[in-house]
């Protein structure tokens, strides 16, 4: 009997259930090594996190194109340092959420304690809810998109990357920014040292309804919104370089 020189068509890859990790039976550094042993490319992208109780830094650190639905609150440190990750708050989230972000995105379905997204290098960080004081502090490159209100000195020493607020900002909005840009659809209480309001021009539009696109906040629209940023006069500037801030 002639033998067939076809190659066997290869076996569809398996798909795993989500794997779940209850914080009441397991301590969290258990489930954080586990996160951060998953190979980017693996068939275990689901991930599913019970009873955080307010734990501090769950899910800090991971490395790999997953998702982890956290279903609950979390304390400070929740996500940091993420990358390429999609980390899903099913709740609220203290100080420090997304810290350090690089890449992939951060989702909390309620609100946001103290600066959240701050230093974030990259990604998309969504909160549902309210932000609190100093919201994408020092922030580097990373979108942030919140449906409430955010506190005062959100955006200090903001050096690049993008804040949407759709409800009202506090006191020292953008206080000492540098380039970033700072989208707000309700009021500001006050501007900081150096922040001011500027043109908001067509690109400027594009790139807050992408931005909405993403957050799923379709609702807002970018003409309702009033663009700030630095006024370029506590530092000096020169355009030549402005790809590097």
């Amino acid at each position: 009997m002639a033998t067939s020189n076809l190659a066997k068509a290869p076996a569809p890859e398996t798909q795993y259930e989500a794997r779940v990790f209850d914080l009441a039976k397991v301590p969290l550094r258990e489930l954080n090594q586990a996160l951060h042993d998953v190979a980017d490319g693996s068939n275990q992208t689901a991930w599913e996190v019970l009873n955080p109780k307010g734990n501090h830094a769950v899910a800090v650190g991971v490395d790999a194109s997953i998702n982890v639905d956290v279903h609950g609150s979390v304390g400070y440190y929740c996500a940091g340092m993420n990358q390429k990750a999609t980390i899903t708050v099913h709740g609220s989230a203290g100080p420090g959420v997304a810290e350090n972000m690089m890449s992939g995105a951060v989702i909390v379905k309620g609100d946001a304690s103290q600066y959240a997204g701050a230093t974030g290098r990259g990604g998309l960080l969504v909160i549902e809810g309210n932000a609190s004081s100093r919201c994408g502090i020092s922030m580097k490159g990373i979108n942030i998109v919140v449906r409430g209100n955010v506190g005062h000195m959100s955006a200090f020493m903001a050096q690049s990357g993008n804040l949407v607020v759709l409800g009202d900002a506090g006191d020292a909005l953008g206080d000492s920014i540098y380039e970033a840009r700072l989208f707000v659809r309700g009021s500001v209480k006050s501007l900081g040292a150096d922040c001011i309001e500027k043109e908001m021009r067509p690109e400027h539009i594009e790139i807050l309804k992408d931005l909405l696109e993403r957050a799923g906040m379709t609702d807002a629209k970018p003409e309702e919104f009033k663009r700030y940023g630095s006024a370029r006069t506590l530092y000096n500037f020169n355009i030549d370089n402005a790809d590097a801030y």
